[in-house]
């Protein structure tokens, strides 16, 4: 394996690099969940401190959902790097719908509260230590033009079928 570095201190051996390599990968995996998981992929705001908000939001929930999963892991004895967040998220958007219909019942709420916490520690992801993944995109680029300009100097643009000639449906009989 080879690592390329800006640290210039020689006396860190390769084996902390390696380590600080690992830790890094699993900080890109949860940039990764915010972005596809949360939806971060595109942000929907124009103004800067509009984005500024929409970010904080992301993180906000970000952070309530790696706290439910903490709470899960402690409650249960599991391995917090092992439990999923997608499943983690899946399972509170489930449960959100449940407990909401419960109007003041606190047992009951609580009782549902520690069967969420319960399923999320049963969803673990499986261990694959030293796992390598392919570097390849997933999503295909679409099939549209890209905006060169902006949108009153493009003008109307013809359909992509443009000469294609469009088949009257024959009426049903």
């Amino acid at each position: 394996m080879t690592v390329v570095t800006t640290i210039t201190d020689a006396s860190i051996p390769a084996e902390d690099l390696a380590a600080l390599y690992g830790r890094r990968w699993g900080i890109e995996l949860h940039f990764r969940e915010i972005k596809t998981h949360l939806k971060m992929d595109v942000l929907r705001c124009r103004s800067p401190h509009m984005i500024e908000r929409e970010l904080r939001m992301h993180f906000i929930a970000y952070n309530l959902v790696r706290s439910v999963m903490q709470k899960s892991a402690l409650t249960h004895d599991v391995n917090l790097q092992r439990v999923s967040f997608k499943g983690c998220l899946d399972t509170l958007r489930q449960f959100a719908h449940a407990i909401s219909g419960l109007d003041k019942k606190p047992k009951t709420i609580a009782a549902m509260i520690d069967e969420m916490l319960l399923t999320i520690a049963r969803d673990l992801t499986p261990l694959r230590p030293g796992r390598t993944e392919p570097r390849v995109k997933k999503r295909r680029p679409k099939n549209h033009r890209l905006m060169t300009k902006p949108r009153r100097e493009i003008g109307p643009l013809p359909h992509r079928k443009a000469g294609v000639e469009n088949h009257p449906k024959s009426p049903l009989t």
